[in-house]
């Protein structure tokens, strides 16, 4: 059986990486997830990121995030650099793990460059889908948590965190631009793209999304592992 690849999107401070972590552990002491695996219908559960998901998409992740202020990065230099990490992340990591029937959690994938170099940027809406389809070999994933959060919010939280990286220390308009990208993608892709509250504690996030698991797990294995 195909695997599943699950995303988790977000402006900057939406706590999706905390959210990722969080559902890793819950899945891995779920019963039913243990009974998947355990009947190798599910043989591994990978978490991954991007950019940053290979070898050669740390490198990448050091170009695009890291502050280099000798060093200016274009728009269409940093969509392409982008599109480079996706694709060398779907033919090494994402598509043999799917193949296998596994399981990869993703912290951003193609609704990120949608909303940032779309939308925040203001690259072609049209180029970023051709790229994205090439890179993917069109693959979308099978569910996205949008952690639905405030730009200014969420950028408050990451100046909390620390030291904010290349793209967190972009103005507040780009932030609110690409907010406005994942409220149009979420509009568009309600098949895919499930809304979550990220304005609230992270317990609550977490049971948000663990609800829409346990509903996605009933529906995906039914046939193979009856859950009840």
């Amino acid at each position: 059986m195909q695997g599943k690849l699950i995303v988790f999107e977000g402006v900057e401070g939406s706590g999706k990486s905390t959210q990722l972590a969080r559902l890793q552990h819950w899945l891995v002491a779920h019963s039913a997830f243990q009974k998947l695996q355990t009947a190798g219908i599910v043989p591994e559960l990978i978490v991954t990121r991007e950019p940053g998901g290979t070898n050669l998409g740390r490198s990448l992740r050091s170009l695009l995030l890291d502050h280099q202020p000798e060093t200016a990065l274009g728009a269409r230099a940093e969509l392409l650099l982008y599109a480079a990490d996706r694709a060398q992340h779907i033919e090494e990591v994402i598509c043999p793990a799917l193949q296998a029937g596994s399981w990869v959690l993703c912290d951003r994938f193609i609704d990120s460059t949608v909303a940032y170099q779309g939308y925040g940027r203001g690259l072609s809406l049209s180029l970023i889908e051709q790229l994205n389809d090439i890179a993917t070999e069109g693959i979308s994933g099978d569910l996205t948590f949008w952690l639905k959060l405030d730009a200014a919010q969420g950028l408050s939280r990451s100046r909390r965190r620390g030291s904010l990286d290349r793209m967190e220390q972009t103005h507040l308009e780009f932030h609110q631009q690409v907010q406005q990208g994942f409220e149009t993608l979420a509009e568009r892709h309600p098949e895919r793209i499930v809304t979550i509250d990220a304005a609230v504690t992270e317990d609550t996030v977490a049971q948000q999304i663990q609800t829409i698991m346990e509903q996605k797990l009933k529906t995906w294995y039914r046939k193979h592992l009856p859950i009840s």
